[in-house]
């Protein structure tokens, strides 16, 4: 598919900038810039002249990733039950359904949501010298929006991305239909309190549904969804709907804050609506990347998903351990931990490291306020070293509640972006390191590559993520990129 261009090839870098500034749809930011910002188009990040260029090599092993991805979820998804049941370790379950409350781990363990994984999936793809490294998984990613809007912009400009400049709402909307099973369906995208910044970029996204003729769909709060006796309803600009398909833009650990969550439960639990992603906490847990490296289940992993791609997501995921208290029998170590080349078997040993030996991060697992965006992640070589060992100490104490993982750091290689400085009215140069966020529409049996953003940070940044000092652009596939 394709957009009319709107600027002539001979427009300048600076003449590109200036039009995406100034044509990204009003109002969609404002709650990402805050309430200082008053210019309808304002956002709280740099603009760059054109998508940022990802090399065809790239831009293939993106698509790969998100078939491993898919093959992960439903592997860990299936691994999860086992163990429940007897037939894998109880470890595994044990540590997903750790500081859950009873209500969550049932509704996660219902039939009815048995087989069901989240049907958008967005890693966090760190660029390194040796290739690429995924520090996170995201289930119930923000940027739907923003980047759909930014790449209908530049495609006014001329150039293609990967995904095509429409593949969000593309890949949304085939992701609704094959979860309805109708062309047409109804979509609710139910925006709690506690996602409020996602609010505007989702409305921008359900608008364009509708637009698309692909969905009838709408964003709204949570009171504003209706429960019959035989289906949840919505008002949308068409009119009254029943609907198909509920996407859950808020967080389990928030449910109980949430209005009229029972009714939306008890309507996916007796299929009168298909509720993405399920209700499965455990999903959303960074500590799968541990059960992936822990060297007791390589042949449930294998078994489960294929030698191949095994392999590509333990190059994929970095190492990473549980933050686990408990005492260790007298002849066990932690799994593939070392200092100095000697297995360890007490996290105290990590104390004494110097700042260059500690190429680690610490982060909440799941299940918690603190366990998205940069917020609890703390780089061990960052610390003092009373610092790093009171975040060790930490992350141990909070087991019972809020799991921690210890994972290896990635170092992000260097890249540069051209973006527009406002002030000066100028096109200037960053200098700095990349963060790819692939978004993956699950259709049936396909993870569909709907887009991807790039997040660019000055070099001297040690976590990459929105910011002022960003440049954030979707992406586009150049022989000369990344």
């Amino acid at each position: 598919m394709a957009c009319s261009a709107k600027l002539r090839p001979q427009d300048t870098p600076l003449d590109r900038a200036r039009y995406v500034h100034e044509h990204l749809a009003p109002n969609l930011f404002r709650s990402v810039a805050g309430p200082e910002t008053t210019e309808p188009s304002a956002v709280a990040w740099r603009l760059a002249p054109q998508p940022f260029p990802l090399a065809p090599k790239t831009v293939e092993r993106l698509r790969v990733i998100g078939a491993d991805l898919l093959k992960l979820y439903r592997a860990a998804n299936r691994a999860y039950f086992m163990s429940v049941r007897g037939t894998a370790p109880a470890f595994i379950h044990e540590y997903l359904d750790i500081g859950k409350p009873e209500h969550i781990v049932r509704l996660q363990r219902q039939n009815r949501f048995k087989s069901e994984i989240p049907t958008l999936l967005r890693p966090d793809i760190i660029l390194t010298e040796d290739g690429m490294i995924a520090s996170e998984l995201d289930s119930i990613p923000g940027g739907m929006g923003f980047v759909g809007a930014m790449g209908a912009v530049y495609c006014e400009l001329g150039f293609d991305q990967v995904g095509e400049y429409d593949g969000m709402v593309r890949g949304f909307a085939r992701m609704a239909q094959s979860l309805a099973g109708k062309e047409q369906p109804t979509v609710a995208i139910v925006v709690s309190p506690e996602s409020e910044d996602y609010r505007s970029e989702m409305s921008w996204l359900s608008q364009a549904l509708r637009t698309s003729g692909l969905a009838h769909a709408v964003t709204l709060h949570p009171e504003d969804v209706f429960f019959t006796e035989e289906a949840l309803v919505v008002d949308t600009p068409e009119g009254r709907r029943t609907v198909d398909v509920l996407y859950r833009n808020f967080e389990l650990f928030d449910l109980l804050n949430i209005p009229k969550q029972e009714l939306m439960l008890y309507a996916a639990r007796h299929k009168r609506v298909v509720m993405t992603p399920p209700p499965k906490a455990f999903l959303e847990e960074k500590l799968i990347f541990a059960l992936l490296h822990n060297t007791s289940l390589r042949g449930l992993w294998r078994t489960e998903l294929g030698d191949e791609v095994f392999e590509r997501l333990l190059a994929l995921m970095p190492q990473t351990w549980v933050l686990d208290p408990r005492p260790l029998p007298p002849q066990a170590v932690i799994d593939g931990l070392a200092v100095d080349g000697r297995e360890i078997r007490e996290w105290s040993a990590l104390y004494g490291l110097s700042k260059s030996e500690r190429q680690y991060v610490v982060k909440p697992s799941g299940f918690s306020e603190l366990a998205w965006g940069s917020r609890g992640v703390y780089i061990a070589d960052d610390l003092t070293r009373d610092e790093w060992m009171a975040v060790i100490d930490g992350g141990l104490a909070t087991f019972d509640k809020t799991p921690q993982i210890l994972q290896q750091y990635h170092k992000a290689r260097r890249v540069r972006s051209d973006y527009l400085d406002v002030p000066s009215g100028s096109i200037r140069t960053l200098d700095g390191r990349v963060r790819l966020c692939p978004y993956y529409f699950v259709v049936g049996d396909e993870s569909v590559l709907g887009g991807v953003l790039a997040t660019v940070v000055p070099a001297n940044k040690r976590l990459i993520h929105g910011m002022s000092e960003a440049v954030m652009a979707p992406c586009m596939e150049d022989a000369s990129g990344y």
